[in-house]
């Protein structure tokens, strides 16, 4: 059976003001799902639910079909983005201390904490203290923690933060290995280009609601489906005058000398990228014409955005 996590119609108040409104989605082992949102949008009153740190005041949380308990806790691995460990314990200590909440044996534990340390190449940590570590040390050492009970559900939250490029490259590995395997991997991040390069699909919360929900390419093409991005050499009135009421000039950029540009164009009424190609044609040299695909970094500010003046 695949494992599956659903929300449905989660909502959530604090002192009168909601945190969560009618929110639902769904999580499929196998993928990874991004949870979006500016601060105060909701994303951690909802990360606390699937934990059942909290709970909602209405709906409710499914792991493959049935409502999530206590008991299944232990099927979760959780890393928070203030991260917390005992100061005092050495490495190997805490992890296996960490496996024991989980369910594990000292024996399992002590055989997984040894299995990750060499994994990690990190054995000769065992005996360091978690204050001897640095920031991105003890970063390591909690992720281990979080999946060292082999989870059927991972919550990460900003796991990417404060690990420097060659451990970002190495926790990422980890987590497209847990999706090969069929887990569910939820993450919840700031980092745009993190959830470009490994998510699957993802929803983004503002204000309380989700306001759009859908894999990378659906959320990234969604309001642009009609912009082209054309890189070409010329005289940049020739080009704005070659396009008439069917296209529209959305940004340009000058590259070379007052001569080469990079433009996005948008079409509009009936107009195709075909009729685009054959107006710029007589006036510019092109060098390169595609379909503009947007950071997700522009998505979320745009829909934030947009979302914002609809409710002003």
């Amino acid at each position: 059976m695949k494992n599956k996590l659903e929300i449905e119609h989660v909502e959530k108040s604090f002192f009168g003001k909601k945190a969560l409104d009618n929110v639902s989605f769904q999580v499929n082992g196998g993928e990874i799902f991004g949870i979006l949102g500016p601060n105060g949008a909701g994303k951690t009153t909802l990360i606390r639910i699937i934990n059942r740190i909290i709970e909602a005041d209405k709906g409710g949380v499914k792991l493959n079909g049935n409502l999530l308990s206590d008991k299944d806790l232990k099927k979760i691995g959780y890393l928070p983005e203030e991260r917390g460990l005992y100061k005092s314990m050495t490495v190997y200590d805490h992890l296996i201390f960490l496996g024991r909440l989980r369910g594990l044996s000292k024996l399992e534990a002590k055989q997984k904490t040894n299995k990750w340390l060499q994994h990690f190449s990190i054995e000769s940590w065992k005996t360091k203290r978690i204050e001897e570590l640095s920031k991105g040390m003890a970063q390591k050492v909690q992720f281990i923690g979080t999946v060292l009970h082999e989870p059927e559900l991972l919550i990460l939250d900003e796991p990417l933060s404060g690990f420097d490029p060659i451990n970002v490259a190495l926790i990422m590995e980890e987590l497209k290995r847990f999706k090969e395997e069929g887990k569910i991997i939820i993450l919840s991040t700031h980092n745009m280009r993190s959830v470009e390069d490994i998510c699957d699909k993802a929803i983004l919360i503002h204000q309380a609601k989700k306001i759009a929900e859908g894999s990378i390419s659906e959320l990234r093409t969604v309001n642009y489906n009609d912009v082209y991005e054309i890189i070409f050499k010329g005289n940049m009135i020739a080009f704005a005058n070659s396009l008439w009421a069917g296209f529209e000039l959305l940004d340009k950029t000058i590259l070379e000398d007052n001569n080469k540009f990079r433009v996005t164009v948008k079409l509009l009424g009936n107009n195709n990228f075909h009729d685009l190609l054959k107006v710029l044609m007589e006036s510019i040299e092109i060098e390169s014409a595609k379909k503009y695909l947007p950071s997700m970094q522009d998505v979320f500010i745009e829909l934030t955005q947009e979302k914002t003046e609809k409710n002003a």
